[in-house]
Order: C-alpha cells, then structure tokens, then sequence
C-alpha cells in the first residue's frame, strides 16, 4: 500500500484530513504522532489508518508531508535520515518559514522537497494552499502534490522569496480577528451580541463574496458602498486617519518577523 502520510496529527492535519475526506479522496491516508490521544481522535473521526512507528508510516508513504511545528522539524528529520530509506520520496513541508534549501540541507535526496501553506479553512472544501517546488520534481510528482491540495480548494503557485509574505497575508485569522474586533466595537456603541455578530459577519463575509463572485472591481464597490458625505464614508476616512492601514502593514511586518525567526531552526 502507497499512501499520502502525514507526520504530525495536530490542527493543520486535522483540518486537511476532513477537507480530504469530504471531497472524497481516494489515496488511503496514514496519520503518525508520537501523542496516542491525537492519533485515536483522527481515527475515530476520520477513518485515517494511525502509526505510531515513525519507520512504519514513512514505509508506507509514496507522498510524505511534514506537519509538525517549525521548532520540531529538525529532530523529525534527523530521525527521518536515520531510517537509512533508499528510494525516491516526494516530501511536502508545511514548516512556516524554513526555506527549501534547509529542508534539503538537512534531508537531501533521494528525497524531493516542496513546500505549502494550507488554510484551515480547507477542512470546508473552500482552502487556499501556496505552493513552491524545490528542484527535481517531475512533472507527475508535482501534479500528485497540487491535486493534494486542489482537493481542499485553491491553489496558487507562488516563488518561494514570495512566500513568508503569502502565509502572512492568506490566513483565515484575518477574517476571524476583524469579526471579533467589529462586533465587539458594534456592541460597544449599542447593538445586542447577537446583532452585532449578524451584522460584522454580513460586512466581511457578504460583501467579499459580492467581490469575488462579481464583475465589479473592488474601487467600483469601495464607491457604491460609501456615498459620499454618507456614514460609511464618514467611517472609512475616520479609520484611516486613526492608521488603520499602517497597523495592519505593522501586523504583517511581525509576522514576516517571525517566519525568518523559524528559518534559523533548521
């Protein structure tokens, strides 16, 4: 049996796996963690098989992807290497940060690397996934990693010096954190949770919809959605000279600060 196997059974598994599941994937999908508990919840759920054999699960594997935090890649593969395997294996990372050539530098062929950064939002079918390849990929074994991931929504190819700036900009926390920030702000000025909620969800979620599904640029809807002299206009302006834009710049820039944090793990 060859199988896409996940090494790490942790919320970005979790996520892929029911994507997977729900777009009724075909591969047999193999789960391995050193953490019992987490293996048993993904068994459970999703009919994955479990290995807590680190050598049994790489064993099985005609695509491996590393789904451990950045701070455990580096014993991972240390303990991959010392399996001593002699054949040919795409790997896929998921490590936020850390640069293919370290990837290589520390597990290098007959190994071929990429990398992707997966949304949660995959769990629902409606993902996006960055993708770069590392060289030596054929053609088949790239198409084997992007049909991985276009089985969970979207995927964009993208050059590796893009991708810290990609995996800061992408992440559904966005969306999250800018709902919880307005409907906290409308309940402050006196809506009821509920409404508020209602209402946060509609500007965000509602109105980006209208843009991607549209033939309106984003101008021509930032314009018809605020009139000028109106409330929504009044808004807007208030949010940008309060420096609404430079705190986001301010949060990406952090975030890039800490992708090149995890590159130094390796």
């Amino acid at each position: 049996m060859k199988a896409t196997v996940f090494l790490g059974g942790g919320r970005i598994t979790s996520a892929l796996v029911a994507g997977l599941r729900l777009a009724g994937y075909k591969h047999p999908i193999v789960v391995h963690d050193r953490h019992s508990k987490k293996l048993q919840d993904l068994e459970r759920q999703y009919r994955v098989i479990v290995k807590e054999d680190l050598a049994g699960a790489v064993k099985l594997a005609n695509l491996l992807v590393v789904a451990v935090r950045p701070e455990s890649v580096c014993e991972l593969l240390k303990e991959i290497g010392e399996l001593e395997f002699r054949r040919r294996l795409t790997t896929v990372s998921l490590a936020a940060g850390i640069p293919l050539s370290r990837l290589q530098a520390r597990l290098g062929l007959p190994v071929r690397w990429a990398r992707a950064m997966p949304s949660p939002v995959c769990r629902s079918g409606r993902g996006l996934t960055g993708l770069t390849f590392g060289r030596g990929l054929s053609a088949s074994e790239r198409t084997a990693v992007r049909n991985l991931f276009t089985s969970v929504g979207a995927v964009v190819e993208i050059p590796e010096k893009q991708f810290d700036a990609f995996t800061v900009t992408y992440s559904s926390s966005h969306g999250y954190h800018a709902l919880a920030v307005l409907a906290r702000a409308a309940e402050a000025v006196g809506l009821d949770h509920k409404t508020a909620l209602l209402g946060a969800a509609h500007a965000l979620a509602d109105g980006i919809a209208t843009w991607r599904s549209g033939n309106l640029s984003l101008e021509q809807l930032l314009k018809e959605a605020a009139t000028p002299g109106g409330i929504a206009e009044a808004t807007m302006a208030a949010l940008d000279r309060a420096g609404f834009g430079r705190i986001v710049q301010h949060g990406l820039c952090s975030g890039i600060t800490r992708a090149s944090k995890n590159a130094s793990l390796l």
